[in-house]
């Protein structure tokens, strides 16, 4: 997949964030936990964390936004369950509502053996290009 147009030259590049699934229904990708994505006592940043929760939410509600349109961050929350140290996160984002004018996503932070890292929920507002 080539995931350039959403990549290059962005904090998606420089937080290591992949895409690997990209559609209107799903999104997902991955993130390492090292050097660019750590707190300084050595644990995954939440703030990188959330950047990869709105990250995915935005590419997906971006698909589902209509001709001419796009998708800007309203609001996002998250709930850190459980630190991680080194590795990889992957984060998977599912709609739970998609409106005329806004779009709230789920986005599920997991670990390599599958377990929550983070729980997050994004409102995106839609928004004509001009």
């Amino acid at each position: 997949m080539d995931q350039k147009p959403y990549t290059d030259g962005t904090m998606v590049e420089t937080l290591g964030i992949v895409l690997e699934e990209v559609t209107p229904e799903r999104v997902v990708a991955t993130m390492p936990v090292d050097h660019r994505t750590r707190q300084p006592f050595g644990l995954l940043h939440g703030g990188a964390s959330v950047a990869l929760a709105e990250t995915v939410a935005s590419i997906g509600a971006a698909l589902n936004a209509g001709e001419g349109r796009t998708a800007v961050g309203m609001e996002i929350n998250a709930n850190h369950i459980r630190s991680k140290r080194e590795g990889t996160v992957r984060a998977v984002a599912t709609p739970a509502h998609i409106g005329r004018s806004t779009s709230v996503w789920e986005i599920r932070i997991t670990d390599e053996e599958g377990q929550l890292i983070c729980l997050s929920r994004c409102t995106l507002a839609f928004v004509d290009l001009k």
